[in-house]
């Protein structure tokens, strides 16, 4: 009966619970006049006189302020500490109100002391009226839900939260209402929290999750340790791997706070805290100098690297930001994402034109940076996908080598400050085509630098490797096979890759940008390299999955080996030489590497042009080995050749 009365009352509309919520309160304000003046006087209090048009007025007063105070608005099964705080505002205003009129209307037989009971009596009924109705509909809703047939009970997952901090509090009451997880307990590394209670949830040491897995059928493991480094979520993430639980996280404070996510919004567990890598804070004189008040050109717009480049470059109040970008879908939705992200933010907004193009149509990107007076360009518009350019190798040199050349080219014909051109650690002693193609594209920057001619336009290059979450990235793959039950492909059981968060990257690049002197090619440092089978193994075990093996044949998931790509190299190199000098940042090194000069290097690049044309991919490989130190090409010439079947 408890039950279904509470689902009658959930289900009815909004202004008819705010009349009934109305009702009791006209009610309580009777009530708590009735019970002041017979608290004061001792006895069964009976209105008599002019006192009784009190009793008329006193729910006219209280609750058009009520109204307007918002207390109709509250969600009943929701409420808690900053509702009662407006209850009490609501109740005081209402309580000097009253008073005020009930002296100055000349009624007399009204005992100074009334007041203050009317208001006391009136704050307990009304506050304790809410609670009460929270607790009611909380619980009779929970067991309602719980009711309805086994399909509700049996997709509520039993879950346990590490960190009982505040943020681990607030995930736990939000998972509370929800229908998807329904916490168990919490687990926590300080000691003085242990077998204390939260919200009737307690609080175990981290080696009581085997018996927590047991008692409670435990499918998962929810971090709420927002504020923790990562070091240190790396090192709670290697304490839980050994434990058959779906490890996942709640998002970091700053997407909270900024309205893109919401307490309860599970993800899985970010692969840059099983790097164990806290990023540097940031130079702020660096961040600004080629950005704050300067208009600012983003090649690649749309790309794993570009788009997050423009994220950063908006926050740093540009005068305007052009955003250059082949892909129609691409454009489309990094604009929009950051004229969002302005909405959201508020404040100036800075100019966001969105362009359309090919960065090898020099004369479209020249008029822009001409017609908007463009001071600085970063250039991420590449191909970099290994296997795919191998096969295309001639629009790698279009793209990679041709339209640097040309957005470079336009950039000093427009005067523009600075050029920054996003490079890559395999255009150190390249062993395929797109490798090849970016260190061809350094050479040519490098070489413009040293002309006395373009002295008006600083060229500067960022080396760096994989990052997490790119297009065409290993994680997001790994992710999808697991998702499918596998198997989980990797190339090579000894492929090792450095990787780095694309917020790092781009926030590091826009840093070495900025101490370019002309020519200089920067290098980022990506920490330790990661064993891709290592990597792949933690995922499989982050899913509360195992790897199924000849160790383990009853395993969940199969890690297939499918052997390098072409072009694909065991292991990616960051220098050429070994003369590297250190930059005021510390994770920001300046090479000092070999160069070509432009009267040399020009003949290359007509014979490259040519040979695209002619669609001779010999002759593209043998400029290329001609060009680039290092270069061995890992396939052979036949592969290349399938372009001309037909």
């Amino acid at each position: 009966m408890q039950q279904r009365l509470a689902h009658w009352f959930l289900s009815l509309s909004r202004r008819t619970k705010a009349f009934i919520l109305i009702t009791f309160d006209v009610l309580f304000a009777v009530i708590a006049l009735w019970s002041a003046f017979s608290l004061r006087l001792g006895e069964y209090y009976v209105p008599q006189g002019n006192v009784r048009y009190l009793f008329v007025v006193a729910p006219f007063v209280a609750v058009p302020i009520f109204i307007k105070m918002g207390l109709y608005r509250a969600i009943i099964r929701y409420i808690g500490g900053r509702a009662f705080w407006t209850i009490v505002q609501a109740t005081t205003l209402y309580g000097i109100v009253f008073s005020a009129l009930a002296f100055q209307a000349g009624i007399g037989m009204v005992p100074r002391t009334v007041p203050p009971l009317n208001w006391l009596i009136m704050l307990l009924l009304v506050s304790s009226s809410r609670f009460f109705a929270r607790w009611w509909l909380s619980e009779s809703y929970a067991r309602f839900t719980a009711n309805q047939g086994q399909r509700a009970a049996c997709c509520k997952k039993n879950v346990v939260i590490y960190g009982a901090g505040s943020a681990g509090v607030q995930l736990a009451s939000a998972l509370a209402h929800g229908r998807e997880f329904n916490p168990v307990a919490f687990i926590d590394d300080d000691p003085s929290l242990h077998r204390q209670k939260i919200n009737n949830l307690r609080i175990y040491p981290l080696s009581s999750l085997d018996y927590l897995i047991e008692r409670h059928h435990l499918t998962d493991v929810l971090l709420a340790i927002p504020s923790a480094t990562r070091a240190r979520r790396n090192e709670i993430i290697r304490l839980l791997e050994i434990y058959p639980v779906h490890v996942r996280s709640m998002p970091g404070m700053a997407d909270i706070a900024e309205g893109r996510v919401t307490f309860d919004t599970l993800q899985e567990v970010d692969i840059a805290d099983l790097l164990g890598r806290d990023p540097v804070e940031p130079d702020q004189t660096l961040l600004h100098a080629n950005i704050t008040d300067k208009v600012v050109m983003v090649t690649g717009a749309g790309g794993s690297i570009g788009s997050e480049l423009c994220r950063q470059i908006i926050s740093l109040k540009p005068t305007a930001l052009v955003l250059y970008e082949l892909s129609e879908f691409a454009l489309y939705a990094i604009e929009k994402e950051l004229l969002q992200l302005q909405e959201v933010k508020g404040g100036n907004r800075v100019e966001v034109v969105a362009v359309i193009g090919s960065v090898t149509n020099n004369n479209r990107i020249k008029k822009f940076c001409q017609g908007f007076r463009v001071q600085t360009i970063y250039h991420a518009a590449a191909y970099k996908h290994v296997p795919i350019m191998e096969r295309n190798p001639c629009e790698a040199i279009a793209n990679n080598v041709l339209g640097t050349l040309s957005a470079a080219q336009a950039a000093i014909e427009a005067e523009v400050e600075t050029f920054v051109l996003i490079s890559t650690d395999k255009a150190v002693r390249p062993t395929n085509t797109m490798g090849a193609t970016k260190r061809f594209a350094e050479l040519i920057l490098q070489a413009l630098s040293l002309d006395d001619r373009h002295d008006k336009t600083r060229f500067t290059m960022v080396r760096f490797g994989n990052v997490l979450g790119s297009s065409g990235s290993v994680i997001p793959l790994f992710r999808e096979q697991i998702a499918k039950n596998g198997p989980v492909t990797v190339t090579d059981p000894r492929i090792i890759r450095y990787f780095m968060t694309i917020p790092e990257a781009s926030q590091l690049v826009i840093q070495a940008g900025a101490m370019g002197r002309g020519g200089d090619v920067f290098v980022l440092d990506m920490g330790e390299p990661v064993r891709i089978m290592d990597l792949a193994r933690r995922m499989i075990h982050l899913s509360g999955l195992t790897v199924k093996d000849e160790v383990n044949p009853n395993g969940d998931i199969e890690i297939e080996l499918t052997g390098l790509r072409p072009g694909e190299k065991l292991y990616e190199e960051l220098l050429i030489g070994d003369n590297v000098a250190d930059t005021q940042h510390p994770r920001i090194m300046r090479a000092e590497e070999e160069v070509i000069v432009w009267e040399e290097l020009q003949g290359m690049i007509a014979r490259l042009e040519a040979a695209v044309q002619n669609h001779d991919v010999a002759e593209i490989r043998e400029i290329l080995q001609q060009g680039v130190s290092g270069y061995t090409p890992q396939c052979d010439i036949c592969d290349w050749l399938w372009l001309r079947k037909g």
